[in-house]
């Protein structure tokens, strides 16, 4: 029987459209996606693409509100754009937003089954703040079931006593064809484009915001305490923009050798070249429920060096198979990994091929078929 599955989530996310479109084509889902809001212009640049949307959805009316460090997104019409999309099953993105609890409510008033799309871990530094963790609580504790996408999540809730049965595993993906096709194109053209885009011949590469959170003061002092002979062959390239960058410029202004450069922030289809061209992707955060950048830079073939407290850690990176893996905010270990790699190209090459291979399980089909396996279950009384 086919069910009614509405998505609630924050804003039409570039990463999240191919996945909706896979499950929308699914017989056993009628799929209904609301957007709190379009975009969040204080936190993200990305381009919105619409004209890529292939499933039903609805954008509800917003205002963001600065409430001391916190970003609140308020929403008028929940309950409206519930009722209008007659739910069988709510999955929820998030439990921060007025919206997630008024959907919940609605939900159990209704005796309709509300999960929570939980993507937090137990390493994640944000932890331990007390009304966020009484909030969490109180909101997990009221879901029908919940949905992770891999090991560090559902950790996160068997420690909070959730039962295994009613966690269900819809691995996070990228449009992992789109990567690796962009990622081979641009390697046809390899010299023409380091040359238009002002690149090194070989480069560490981080991507993601520039804020302390994602450890980029960290990588900046381990790459100055590199070997100078690696330094002088292998650049630093930070892609993405924030609130560091000025801090982090200025720093990097006083590693008098090797090249550290500032790309800022770039769309999706600019986004491929800089990982094609890279040595290897690095991101030593502290806090990250997942790390989509890690999906992308596999999918275009890249080895990862990657902090242990990244969400996906556990679920895409072994040990000397695809990467290392380090411990957050240890600069030595961060120089000993990325001399390690850099000092051995054959090293990396067979590290990037097996982050290819590894990265195909985790596809936009495979989080549709995870999805459909929890609407069954559910739809059948069960979870």
């Amino acid at each position: 029987m086919r069910r009614r599955l509405v998505i609630m989530t924050e804003i039409i996310s570039p990463y999240r459209i191919p996945l909706f479109n896979v499950l929308a084509q699914d017989p056993a889902v009628d799929l209904h996606v609301i957007f709190l809001a379009e975009t969040d212009p204080t936190l993200r640049q990305w381009q919105v693409y619409k004209d890529e949307i292939k499933f039903e959805y609805r954008v509800l009316s917003s205002c963001r509100k600065r409430i001391g460090s916190y970003n609140a997104l308020l929403n008028v019409g929940v309950a409206r754009a519930l009722a209008d999309a007659k739910p069988d099953i709510i999955l929820c993105g998030g439990y921060s937003y007025l919206a997630s609890w008024r959907a919940l409510i609605w939900a159990r008033q209704r005796h309709v089954p509300f999960l929570l799309w939980s993507e937090s871990n137990l390493q994640d530094a944000r932890r331990g703040r007390f009304l966020v963790e009484f909030l969490k609580r109180e909101f997990l504790d009221r879901c029908s079931g919940f949905v992770v996408p891999g090991i560090s999540a559902r950790e996160f809730l068997r420690a909070h006593h959730m039962q295994d049965e009613r966690i269900f595993t819809a691995v996070n993906a990228v449009d992992n064809e789109f990567f690796s096709s962009a990622a081979a194109s641009v390697r046809q053209n390899a010299d023409r484009l380091r040359a238009d885009y002002g690149l090194p011949k070989r480069y560490f590469l981080f991507t993601g915001r520039l804020v302390r959170e994602k450890g980029v003061f960290e990588l900046l002092s381990a790459y100055a305490k590199l070997d100078q002979l690696v330094r002088e062959q292998v650049g630093l390239i930070f892609v993405g923009d924030g609130p560091a960058r000025r801090a982090l410029e200025s720093e990097a202004a006083s590693v008098s050798c090797g090249v550290i450069t500032f790309v800022g922030f770039v769309q999706r289809e600019q986004l491929a070249a800089y990982y094609a061209l890279a040595e290897m992707l690095v991101l030593p955060t502290y806090t990250d429920t997942w790390g989509l950048v890690v999906n992308e830079a596999m999918a275009c073939g890249l080895p990862v060096i990657l902090s242990q407290a990244a969400g996906c850690a556990a679920d895409l990176v072994t040990e000397d198979g695809n990467g290392k893996i380090v411990p957050p905010r240890e600069v030595s270990s961060l120089v000993s990994a990325m001399q390690c790699l850099a000092s051995d190209q054959a090293r990396t090459a067979t590290m990037g091929a097996n982050s290819e291979k590894r990265i195909a399980a985790f596809s936009p089909q495979e989080w549709s078929n995870g999805i459909v396996r929890m609407v069954r279950t559910i739809g059948a009384g069960g979870g």
